[in-house]
């Protein structure tokens, strides 16, 4: 018997672990799909990662996913940087307004290099991964380091109808399948990021 015929993944009896499958099979497009890449965003469709002229071989993944936002690249984020960002993306004036102080109250205070507070209220890229919380899809570790099955696993748990992406609905239901016990925090998060 091999390996992969004595690991059961589902149980009839648990309906969810039928609903939800696991990426079997990951390890042979992806080598070593479990390990934390620290400055790689890799996945089955792209095993180098990001584009050259967009990835960063001094910043982790979930600095990267920050830096967009930077633009002056000092590695802090300023409430101002973070209001031009959402603008770029295509966001009103009203709701990037909004956006600032929810993003900068929230992950300001856990990146500051100090214990005291920033009065301006900056966000600090290379403490990024203090900001992680709970309620998430794991894809990020508590260190910034991307988990390319966890991505993965997105798709394969959460791509209700094998289209090739998640619509409204599927996100929800990973909204709803991430939260963890009392944690507001994590599930207010996980809302408004999505």
């Amino acid at each position: 018997m091999k390996m992969s015929e004595s690991i059961v993944s589902t149980i009839r009896s648990v309906p969810i672990t039928e609903q939800r499958h696991a990426p079997i099979g990951l390890d042979k497009v992806i080598p070593q799909p479990g390990i934390p890449r620290a400055n790689k965003a890799i996945s089955a469709e792209n095993l180098n990662g990001s584009a050259a002229h967009l990835a960063r071989e001094d910043y982790t993944v979930m600095m990267q996913h920050c830096d967009f936002f930077d633009r002056d690249n000092d590695g802090v984020l300023w409430p101002w940087d973070t209001y031009i960002g959402f603008r770029r993306l295509g966001f009103g004036r009203i709701l990037s307004l909004i956006a600032v102080p929810f993003i900068h109250g929230s992950f300001s205070y856990p990146t500051s290099p100090s214990i005291f507070p920033d009065p301006f209220f900056r966000i600090y890229l290379k403490n990024i991964h203090r900001g992680k919380h709970g309620s998430d899809s794991e894809v990020y570790d508590t260190e910034g380091r991307f988990v390319p099955e966890k991505f993965e696993e997105l798709f394969s748990k959460y791509d209700g109808k094998n289209k090739g992406g998640l619509d409204w609905n599927d996100i929800q239901n990973m909204i709803l399948a991430n939260m963890n016990i009392v944690d507001p925090v994590g599930w207010t998060a996980e809302r408004l990021e999505w």
